[in-house]
């Protein structure tokens, strides 16, 4: 299986891409990078349009993601564009996230032969920083329910700067609406410290509690 690793968008906050953030000493792309090897895995590679990740020592894939977000919300591009859809299984993880040791082997180890999501849920963990769940990767094996559901979220939300997102995606993929208490019997759940990193203020409450 293919591991892609998501690196796209711009925010202004952020003077170069947050998944190059820096959390206890470590960028939080190149953390995802060791785990993943730690774990067995080699087929590794980053999907970006920014050169900036061909410093990472893993294959850069360009995409089709102009996914834009400044300070008044406003937004161009769909933000499904980010996935590097291929014909092979891929587990796409999100950039941004910084994974702890188990999060990484429980997606690894994790067996689907169609489609699983990892994220958040309620009761969270003490050393979760975030108030809300939150969605950390989707591990496909059938790739054509994938690119499906991703075609027809698209086609749903073309209008909405919004959309289309993780947990939407994951509403199509099941065939269904999914209540956000029901969340936990739908997914994988990963409840430790795994969180992603929205501003640099996560990065200082995430440092609190590593």
């Amino acid at each position: 299986m293919k591991y892609i690793i998501m690196c796209g968008g711009q925010y202004r906050e952020w003077k170069t891409p947050r998944q190059l953030a820096v959390v206890k000493g470590e960028r939080i792309v190149e953390r995802t990078i060791r785990l993943l090897r730690e774990n067995g895995i080699k087929d590794i590679a980053i999907s970006s349009n920014d050169p900036v990740f061909e410093l990472c020592g893993v294959p850069v894939l360009r995409h089709d993601n102009f996914y834009f977000v400044w300070k008044d919300w406003n937004a161009d591009g769909h933000w499904c564009n980010c996935f590097y859809l291929t014909e092979e299984p891929t587990c796409y993880l999100f950039g941004d996230v910084y994974f702890s040791p188990e999060a990484i082997k429980t997606i690894v180890e994790t067996q689907t032969d169609d489609i699983e999501l990892f994220g958040s849920a309620k009761p969270f963990a003490d050393n979760y920083i975030k108030p809300w769940v939150e969605p950390f990767a989707f591990k496909v094996v059938d790739v054509e329910h994938f690119e499906d559901a991703i075609m027809e979220l698209k086609e749903k939300t073309k209008t909405s700067w919004r959309e289309p997102i993780a947990w939407e995606l994951w509403c199509i993929i099941k065939g269904r609406r999914i209540d956000i208490d029901d969340y936990r019997k739908d997914y994988t759940v990963i409840n430790d410290y795994t969180c992603d990193i929205d501003h640099k203020q996560d990065i200082e409450e995430l440092e609190k509690v590593l």
